[in-house]
């Protein structure tokens, strides 16, 4: 059976006083409608199309960023849930399964959809619903005595008895198209908020002896939608909290799982550990062994087996090796490749830059555009000029290179294997093989020389 998938997301999301569109609002780093649009692409429907209608375009470029081929309906005055669907449905072959979902649900599971698009390829109607121990305003799902699905009543529509039961729906349903197009046609905006409810279809599915299947989400939490900011920020602990139980199963170790955040994804292998308030970005992998500092922030970056990344320190766009050592306070910049058994320490940055194996930069140096060769050590203080004002600019460091205290190289600068550098110098000038470089300004010492007195007022 081919589905078809409709995500409404028109509304304003007032409540959520923002100027930017409530779907757009992130959970883990990516939109809400991105994460309900990958649960969506996962069940390979055979289109997916958003209703849109506030900030249209925006939205509209991020699902077109996810995948282009998702189609735009404009709902240009938004006349309820009922009107959506109905626009959405429009265009579809009467012969397949639609499902729709909702943009401000993010944390809706593959395997619940696949349950209620299941339901509607057998004739029914799947209607995802779930407990709710304060359904506040949510609407109610009405049951018979044999505990058959009759109805659903919105919450400004029921009465003292229909508002005590716990069901919710959670707006999320299957149908067979060309039911579902007969019975949007029939939906009345005979409500309090004169809008034409897409839950008015279920009471229409009875009355036609069309079994209604209540699929039940695995936790409440699945279905939530998101109104507000702090709607917003629990549905986030929710999913960390997800992520890292994931983790966990698969061999990573927490200081305090509730103190890291990642936003984006974690590929690990075994016996990693993950200090407290670690943030993960993009897409991150580990290999075995991985040690993570506390405060540590690593940004679409891989790293290998028996990786230690010690406190405050900073990765992104990397690639680092196996047995690599980085900070304290070290800060990896983008097109930053490190060979095995690097040595990064405190308070060093390197940007953009190749370090072979074996290369040692321990504090306080900044190497940009650099390619180094494999066991140099470059001394404390050490920077690679690499911008002149205009342009950038190389530096080629060969093989066992000493590079003293507080040396500045200049690009575009080559120095040679085997070569030594002496603290304090100034390089301008390429360096041969096992050269010895020295670029400092010559000394001149002042005997009896009196410092300056200050002036009493």
């Amino acid at each position: 059976m081919l589905i078809n998938v409709i995500v409404l997301a028109a509304g304003k999301g007032t409540r959520m006083r923002s100027n930017r569109a409530k779907v757009l609002h992130n959970i883990g780093g990516l939109p809400m409608i991105t994460h309900v649009i990958n649960a969506s692409l996962n069940l390979r429907p055979n289109s997916i199309g958003v209703i849109l209608g506030h900030q249209a375009d925006a939205i509209e470029s991020v699902i077109n960023a996810r995948d282009p081929s998702i189609l735009r309906v404009d709902q240009h005055e938004q006349k309820g849930t009922g009107h959506a669907v109905q626009l959405g449905v429009a265009a579809l072959p009467d012969s397949q399964v639609t499902l729709v979902v909702y943009g401000d649900v993010p944390l809706i599971q593959q395997q619940t959809l696949e349950a209620a698009v299941t339901s509607a390829s057998r004739g029914c109607v799947g209607l995802v619903t779930s407990i709710f121990q304060d359904p506040a305003q949510l609407g109610r799902i009405v049951r018979n005595g044999s505990g058959d699905i009759q109805r659903i009543v919105e919450f400004k529509d029921a009465n003292t008895e229909e508002r005590q039961i716990c069901e919710i729906n959670s707006g999320i349903l299957a149908a067979p198209t060309q039911l579902l197009k007969g019975w949007l046609q029939k939906v009345q905006p005979n409500n309090q908020q004169g809008e034409y409810y897409l839950t008015d279809i279920i009471a229409m599915a009875v009355a036609d002896g069309i079994t209604v299947e209540g699929i039940f989400s695995s936790t409440p939490d699945e279905v939530k939608g998101v109104n507000d900011r702090v709607q917003l920020a629990e549905l986030e602990r929710v999913y960390q909290q997800q992520q890292v139980n994931a983790l966990m199963v698969s061999g990573v170790s927490f200081a305090d799982p509730n103190r890291v955040d990642i936003r984006g994804t974690l590929t690990t292998g075994i016996d990693c550990f993950i200090d407290s308030n670690v943030l993960i970005e993009g897409n991150v992998i580990f290999g075995d062994k991985v040690y993570i500092g506390p405060n540590s922030v690593i940004t679409d970056s891989a790293l290998g087996d028996n990786v230690n990344v010690k406190p405050n320190t900073v990765i992104e766009g990397a690639s680092i090796a196996d047995g690599c050592h980085l900070g304290p306070y070290a800060r990896i910049r983008p097109g930053t490749e490190l060979g095995s058994g690097v040595k990064v320490g405190n308070f060093v940055e390197i940007k953009k830059s190749k370090l072979l194996d074996g290369v040692k930069a321990g504090h306080l140096a900044y190497l940009g555009d650099a390619t180094i060769g494999e066991d140099t050590n470059i001394g404390a203080g050490t920077v690679t000029c690499n911008y002149d004002g205009v342009d950038k600019h190389a530096t080629t460091i060969g093989k066992n290179v000493f590079v003293g205290t507080n040396s500045t190289l200049v690009a575009p600068l080559d120095i040679g294997e085997n070569a030594f550098i002496a603290a304090g110098s100034t390089i301008t000038k390429a360096v041969a093989d096992k050269d010895l470089a020295v670029g400092r300004g010559k000394q001149r010492n002042v005997s009896g020389w009196k410092s300056p007195i200050k002036r009493k007022d």
